[in-house]
């Protein structure tokens, strides 16, 4: 077992990158599923509306904290994450434990072009065997359910899914009962950065939480208004729950 803290009405598991590794891997071996998700301040803020998002993450075996902000929120609070666990770095560490261990990879999501694109730089830097399979993420949702059986028959160990949220989370959340990998995980936009599609930020960003602004930058028709409010809200929400907490303790 291992500690999870609650963040606006969210349980986030308390782990390290290492630590969620070692019990990926320990799953996978024993064929164990586990369905993973990241948070982040926006997902933690829409889910605050959306109860089919919110449970779909409560739902989920391991939840670690993708946004450095979220980490932050968590000193604030007094109930401190160890550390960032950010869904890129996870699935790269993963696709390199494939080759190591000998799993098998399943990639869904993103347009064709870049999954295919993804796949090929994985296969070139890891050999072939780690493909179990690969599909792109614009089908309807009538087709869902096929899709789901696909991925099973492809009998991986581990499914990435890069579909936007809360599509993803729901999608995963609705079906990893047909799927039955002893892996899934949401991955967001990380086949779109393999690919070179999309700039990850600089390190310096990342490690202080500017990452949103750097996607701002790139994106910023698509994304200034979703951050504005994301993480507006977000600021609101934690500043309020911790005069809540100090009005406590008078």
């Amino acid at each position: 077992m291992h500690n999870r803290i609650t963040l606006l009405n969210c349980p986030i598991d308390a782990l390290t990158m290492e630590q969620t590794l070692s019990k990926i891997d320990s799953a996978i071996v024993r064929k164990k599923r586990i369905h993973h998700v990241v948070v982040n301040a926006a997902k933690l803020v829409n889910a605050q509306k959306d109860d089919l998002l919110r449970q779909s993450i409560i739902n989920c075996d391991i939840i670690n904290a993708d946004g450095q902000a979220v980490v932050w929120a968590s000193k604030i609070l007094n109930r401190a994450l160890p550390e960032r666990v950010a869904g890129i770095d996870l699935m790269e560490a993963l696709v390199k434990l494939a080759a190591e261990k000998g799993y098998k990879i399943f990639f869904l999501g993103a347009a064709e072009e870049v999954v295919t694109n993804v796949v090929e730089k994985y296969t070139k830097t890891y050999g072939g065997d780690i493909i179990g399979g690969y599909r792109n993420g614009y089908f309807g949702k009538e087709e869902e359910a096929a899709v789901a059986k696909a991925i099973a028959e492809s009998k991986s160990d581990i499914l990435f899914v890069a579909m936007s949220s809360p599509k993803k989370e729901v999608f995963l959340d609705t079906y990893k009962d047909i799927i039955q990998m002893p892996f899934i995980m949401g991955v967001g936009g990380s086949f779109d950065v393999v690919a070179g599609k999309v700039k990850r930020a600089p390190v310096w960003m990342q490690k202080s939480g500017l990452e949103w602004f750097y996607r701002v930058i790139q994106e910023p028709g698509r994304m200034w208004k979703r951050y504005l409010y994301t993480n507006t809200s977000f600021i609101y929400l934690i500043t309020r729950e911790k005069f809540r907490l100090l009005s406590l303790k008078k």
